[in-house]
């Protein structure tokens, strides 16, 4: 069974989930780590857990999901997972912290490929992957349907969704990512966003107005 354990990161209280199993193998969720105490709060929990992270997975390239990608790749010598797509956000990503008054290190370049039809392991553990464009064009969902949980990036929030007004976004790909969601995950998913409290599809169908009344 998968254990996931949330941080809220940064200023723009991004959600980082670190997804662990038995074996004791972990992946890192969106790292949007800002600071020294939001390191502390990463490194100590691993350590407390006797975790032995293997992945960096990103959901898509925003500056403030891969704030602390470099220092997880150089504090644990492992890959980053993300959808090419969103390889030129990451380029960027230094830039886009100093319109927010952070000063990051560049995130690692060379990453491994996520796309829909991938698995991403560890452990003993295996997630799905379906592609969600919209917020950006690169944007995945990741998702179990063992232990009913898909974590959402910041393609679906609870009540509501992700931004699709940035130049990196595809307005119109948004309701077909939305539509795919509800089409895939059971009700009794919980979803875990990138930002905000946690929900399940069930109410997300019948309170989120860009899901409600779909029908699924």
């Amino acid at each position: 069974m998968i254990k996931i354990k949330e941080f809220y990161l940064n200023e723009l209280r991004e959600c980082c989930y670190i997804l662990s199993d038995e074996s004791k193998e972990c992946i890192i969720v969106d790292p949007g780590i800002s600071s020294q105490s939001e390191r502390d709060r990463i490194v100590k929990y691993i350590d407390a857990e006797t975790l032995k992270p293997v992945k960096i997975v990103c959901t898509h390239g925003h500056f403030d999901h891969v704030m602390g990608n470099a220092f997880i790749t150089e504090k644990y010598n492992i890959p980053t997972y993300l959808n090419p797509k969103d390889i030129p956000l990451l380029e960027r990503a230094p830039h886009d912290c100093l319109m927010f008054g952070y000063q990051i290190e560049q995130p690692p370049l060379k990453t491994l490929d996520i796309k829909e039809g991938n698995d991403v392991t560890f452990g003993n553990s295996v997630l799905k992957v379906i592609a969600t464009p919209g917020h950006t064009s690169g944007s995945v969902c990741i998702y179990s349907p063992e232990d009913k949980f898909v974590l959402t990036g910041d393609t679906l929030f609870a009540g509501s969704c992700g931004r699709t007004d940035l130049p990196e976004s595809e307005e119109d790909a948004m309701p077909d990512s939305l539509n795919k969601i509800a089409r895939e995950m059971k009700a009794d998913y919980i979803v875990y966003p990138g930002h905000g409290p946690n929900s399940t599809i069930k109410d997300e169908l019948m309170q989120n107005p860009f899901l409600r009344d779909k029908g699924f």
